[in-house]
């Protein structure tokens, strides 16, 4: 073989050899050697045909001591440039470098250690050894901070939430890695802690619900009904941020880590033997501490409230809202009506401090008395009297007249009317006082009977009140009673049975038949008192046998009582 032959072949190998090197070497991270430093720049040899310069900056702490001889890894970015040499990068190589290593930690889980560097809209970048991460500002605490400088260009962890490196987007986040830290921590913490056992801790927020108690890197709830035996409307009544309270831990739940605390089981129970301090019907002074619409709460004590429902908060104010009666911080003086030291609860009354006013009024005011009020209200049934004492009597229909229909009396009164009645009942149980206004005048059957004048065979003297088919109205002259007298009883002879034959106004004497006192009736019949006429002038005038005739006798016997 000529030596120009093995020339060609020596040329040919080596640049399929140069070839080569330029497909495995662009694009790649090659290890390479310093051989020069020449001001800010570093000549490096990457085993290819050409050499390549790099800011010495870009080695960052590590360019202050770069030597010739020394061995670094850079980026090729191209085999030769118009200037004959080699384009390298440090700073892609280790971006490379790192984007190799972070997806390994991705993958993993593992957590990446990197430094926040500059803000950005959103949030800010972070540097993870050369790859550049994003960091929403949502993921930066688990709380929201407002200053982010003290964690600037500080090394701290963070866990990768998202790559993609044909875009070159990384997304990382702190807040996972103290959440995960937190949690191990409050892990470890509630494993040391029991239910029952009493501990110290600060104050670190108050709700309206509740304050949130630091017990050394864990909250606990401390909910406002157990800070005390006494009614707490706020908590902020006896607590304060930044406080060192002791507190008993109640319940710890393993799985979601909350712990509920407590106050006031600290101390001693005030309803511990409640039935033996107040017994029922004792009286007792307390404060109002809250009013509702069905009644109001009344502190005893320290941690001891009773409730005077709306129905024991007067005798006679039914329908009046509880803030009519009290006020909140009021003084009032009560009495217990029941104690249940299971469900915790006393019940109050008010209105049992002052004398049943219907039993007041039986006392006051016995059956038979004559009271005076004014009307409050016409009903279907009767009047109702508004009386001494703050309390009602009722009228019914029938007690208003003792001749008229009480549904045509009740007409003739008016709201606001003063009137007297007589006291017929008063029923403490039931609240209830019956009066009667037709007993004021006097009973006219009783007064009657008691005169002696009006019984039964007496003859009365009548004035006929009205005129109908079935016969007349009359009233007993002198009297209150009236009767009805049919059209049989209006003469002996039927052809004067006639009612028409009498007028209003006109006067009769008739002959009372029935007097009842119990059933309260009276009745009379002219054809009695002729019939008894009758017999009376065959007694005094001797019988038929003597030729006289009977219209001789009658004729005489009505002559004598005329003339007499």
């Amino acid at each position: 073989m000529s030596n120009a032959t093995a020339s060609r072949e020596d040329f040919a190998s080596l640049l399929e050899a140069s070839f080569h090197d330029h497909d495995v070497a662009e694009g790649a991270v090659v290890k390479g050697t310093v051989v020069a430093i020449e001001k800010d720049m570093a000549v490096i040899d990457a085993g290819l045909k050409v050499e390549g310069r790099v800011a010495i900056k870009e080695f960052g702490g590590r360019g202050s001591d770069l030597k010739v001889g020394d061995t670094v890894e850079v980026y090729v970015e191209r085999i030769e440039n118009a200037l004959g040499e080699a384009v390298l990068s440090r700073d892609k190589a280790r971006r490379e470098e790192s984007w190799v290593k972070l997806e390994e930690k991705f993958n993993r889980g593992e957590k990446v250690e990197g430094q926040i560097f500059n803000q950005v809209k959103g949030g800010f970048t972070v540097d993870l050894d050369g790859a550049v991460a994003f960091l929403p500002r949502s993921q930066v605490d688990i709380r929201p901070i407002r200053d982010v400088g003290p964690l600037m260009n500080t090394p701290q962890p963070f866990q990768i939430l998202k790559m993609d490196k044909r875009r070159g987007n990384i997304v990382v986040s702190r807040r996972t890695v103290l959440e995960e830290s937190r949690a191990e921590q409050r892990s470890e913490i509630v494993q040391n802690l029991e239910e029952g056992q009493v501990v110290d801790g600060v104050v670190k927020n108050i709700t309206d619900y509740g304050a949130f108690v630091d017990l050394g890197g864990i909250d606990g709830l401390l909910h406002v009904t157990d800070m005390a035996w006494r009614r707490v409307n706020h908590p902020s009544e006896i607590l304060q941020i930044g406080q060192t309270v002791k507190v008993q831990i109640i319940r710890i739940n393993q799985e979601t880590h909350r712990i509920s605390l407590g106050m006031k089981q600290l101390e001693a129970d005030p309803w511990d033997g409640i039935g033996v301090k107040y017994p029922m019907g004792v009286k007792v002074t307390g404060r109002v501490t809250n009013i509702t619409d069905y009644g109001a709460f009344v502190e005893l004590e320290p941690g001891i409230e009773g409730l005077i429902h709306v129905s024991e908060m007067s005798w006679t104010k039914k329908n009046v809202h509880p803030g009519k009666i009290l006020s909140t911080s009021q003084e009032v003086e009560v009495v217990v009506l029941e104690v249940d030291p299971n469900k915790r609860r006393i019940s109050l009354g008010l209105k049992q401090t002052l004398q049943n006013p219907w039993e007041a009024f039986r006392d006051q005011f016995p059956i038979g008395t004559i009271v005076e009020g004014e009307v409050k209200n016409k009903t279907e049934f009767g009047l109702f009297i508004g009386l001494e004492g703050d309390v009602d009597g009722m009228v019914h229909l029938s007690d208003l007249d003792w001749n008229r229909p009480g549904e045509q009396v009740i007409e003739e009164f008016n709201k606001g009317d003063l009137v007297k009645a007589q006291v017929l009942d008063v029923d403490v149980e039931k609240e209830r006082i019956s009066l009667g206004m037709k007993q004021v005048g006097g009973d006219p059957f009783v007064e009657a009977a008691e005169a002696g004048e009006i019984r039964r065979g007496s003859v009365v003297t009548c004035e006929v009140t009205a005129v109908n088919e079935g016969g007349i109205e009359v009233k007993i002259v002198d009297t209150d009673l009236t009767s009805f007298i049919r059209r049989s009883d209006l003469a002996r002879d039927r052809d004067d049975q006639r009612p028409e034959r009498f007028s209003v106004g006109q006067k009769l004497d008739a002959r009372v038949t029935q007097f009842d006192k119990k059933a309260r009736r009276v009745g009379v019949s002219i054809k009695a008192l002729q019939i008894a006429e009758e017999k009376e002038a065959v007694a005094q005038y001797g019988s038929t046998d003597s030729g006289a005739s009977l219209g001789d006798i009658l004729g005489a016997a009505l002559k004598g009582r005329d003339s007499e």
